[in-house]
């Protein structure tokens, strides 16, 4: 049974709220889908009473469960490949001449989910080593979902997971298999990444340190003067030199002046001279 018109409203409004997220007409068939088994294993006769337990206020952790249902934490390892291939071509290499004084790399992946594209980050990394040898290397990611960053903590994957979208030669060097389908990332991987449950509203892990910043397919869910606030963010977040990279359906484009488009590497983008005069303490 299709939830009412009233419910979507309460849900729509309690995801804006805590979150900054819309659910847009493309995320409302998820609605159903995510809530049906919250309901049925809470007793629920249908989602609307559910939605009706929440609206009273009276079941914060109830609440919460909802919240983390309805987010989108859709992610894979390498998720379409050639953003990787781009980013660790010409930007990676500016980056690392920009850096060899000091031999830091700091990268951030915001809306990481389930940690897999941090991780497939540190992997090319790690088979890098000679590259890499002697430098600090800084891999940070942040959700709102308290569970996915918690997954992504642990690095456990299941046998669909760790096959899509990785290729079996870095399966079989970096992953542990666990027993029944299960899989963990390797130890040295793990160690070379943390994760926060932090929203992309709240202030950056490492103001003004990031080399590169991966916002893929994040800003997608927000209203208008909530994307300008993340702009915002992500501005304060990044180095003068560093390089922004989103989704393919998003752009900075009539959204923020505090970025422009990366005339060398097109699909990135680059702080906006004068961009850090402007940074919020």
């Amino acid at each position: 049974m299709e939830i009412s018109a009233s419910s979507r409203q309460i849900l729509a409004g309690l995801l804006e709220s805590r979150t900054g997220q819309q659910i847009g007409i493309g995320r409302r068939w998820r609605v159903d889908a995510a809530l049906a088994p919250i309901a049925r294993d809470g007793g629920f006769t249908d989602v609307d009473e559910l939605v009706k337990r929440i609206a009273s206020g009276q079941a914060p952790a109830l609440a919460e469960k909802v919240l983390e249902a309805l987010l989108n934490n859709e992610t894979y390892f390498y998720r379409d490949k050639l953003p990787f291939d781009l980013l660790f071509a010409e930007p990676l290499k500016r980056i690392e001449a920009a850096r060899m004084k000091e031999r830091r790399l700091s990268i951030w992946s915001v809306g990481c989910s389930t940690g897999q594209e941090l991780y497939s980050i540190a992997m090319s990394l790690a088979e890098q080593a000679t590259r890499w040898r002697g430098w600090t290397i800084d891999l940070v990611g942040t959700d709102i979902s308290r569970t996915a960053t918690e997954r992504a903590r642990a690095g456990r994957y299941s046998q669909f997971e760790v096959q899509r979208g990785l290729p079996v030669l870095q399966m079989v060097r970096w992953f542990e298999e666990e027993g029944a389908g299960q899989w963990r990332i390797a130890q040295p991987i793990r160690d070379m990444v943390r994760f926060e449950n932090r929203g992309i509203a709240d202030r950056p892990p490492m103001p003004g340190m990031f080399d590169i910043i991966l916002c893929r397919n994040v800003l997608l869910y927000f209203a208008d003067s909530m994307k300008r606030l993340a702009y915002t963010r992500l501005a304060d977040a990044i180095r003068p030199e560093g390089a922004l990279m989103l989704g393919a359906g998003e752009t900075v484009i009539g959204q923020t002046d505090r970025f422009v488009s990366d005339p060398d590497s097109r699909g990135l983008y680059r702080p906006a001279p004068g961009a850090e005069a402007r940074r919020v303490a």
